[in-house]
């Protein structure tokens, strides 16, 4: 549902470029993210290089939009679901700027691996990376869009990509054992593991924060129900 338009034209206005540089702040940041993980599987140090260089703008674009809510906060003295949207905007640039200095981390530690010979066990990365930048964006549109019911479907998918990333520890550690001589290595790779899992974290947070902007309902540090329970 979207929001019908507020009375005051400023106060439009106003929300609706904290949103823009909101939105901007997530477009930089899955490039980043990506540059970093495509550094990674494609063993291109530039890529890391750009990712760890363009983490700068996104700390820049956060300090803008809390500049700008709090202006905002100050001038117009928002209630209500106008005081939500602001908030929410504000809350969710802090999680965007964390998800990236994650890139940043995945391409220092890409980096570290490129100076070596590949390792097969990279491939391991690859199914979490697609889990994570897939909560990352459908938590992105359960803002933008308002939609609780994608919001809410992400606290379930954060639990299998903490799972993922067990399981990915697991076979790392299996493989330390069978050949110590590619231990850093392998560490490098938890960490990247680790990384993504985080980035999930802040994606589920996105959608709480979706949700109680949409519809005044704190869902955080709710247990988890799985479906058939």
């Amino acid at each position: 549902m979207i929001a019908p338009k507020h009375i005051l034209g400023t106060f439009d206005e106003a929300l609706a470029s904290l949103r823009n540089n909101v939105l901007m702040m997530t477009g930089l940041t899955t490039r980043n993210l990506e540059n970093a993980l495509n550094g990674l599987q494609q063993r291109d140090d530039d890529l890391c290089a750009t990712a760890i260089a363009d983490d700068e703008e996104v700390d820049q674009l956060e300090k803008q939009v809390d500049k700008d809510g709090i202006d905002l906060l100050l001038r117009f003295q928002p209630v209500a679901s106008d005081l939500r949207r602001v908030v929410s905007a504000m809350k969710l640039s802090g999680n965007l700027e964390r998800m990236a200095d994650q890139a940043v981390n995945i391409a220092r530690k890409a980096r570290k691996l490129n100076r070596h010979p590949a390792l097969d066990e990279t491939a391991l990365i690859e199914p979490l990376r697609e889990h994570a930048m897939s909560m990352f964006k459908d938590s992105v549109d359960a803002y933008v869009h308002e939609d609780i019911e994608l919001g809410r479907g992400l606290k379930a998918r954060d639990k299998t990509l903490d799972e993922m990333n067990a399981n990915t520890s697991r076979r790392l550690i299996e493989r330390m054992a069978q050949d110590p001589e590619q231990l850093r290595g392998y560490l490098n790779l938890m960490f990247i593991a680790r990384h993504l899992e985080r980035v999930g974290d802040h994606a589920t947070n996105i959608a709480e924060d979706a949700i109680y902007a949409a519809a005044a309902e704190d869902i955080r540090h709710q247990p988890y129900v799985p479906a058939s329970a």
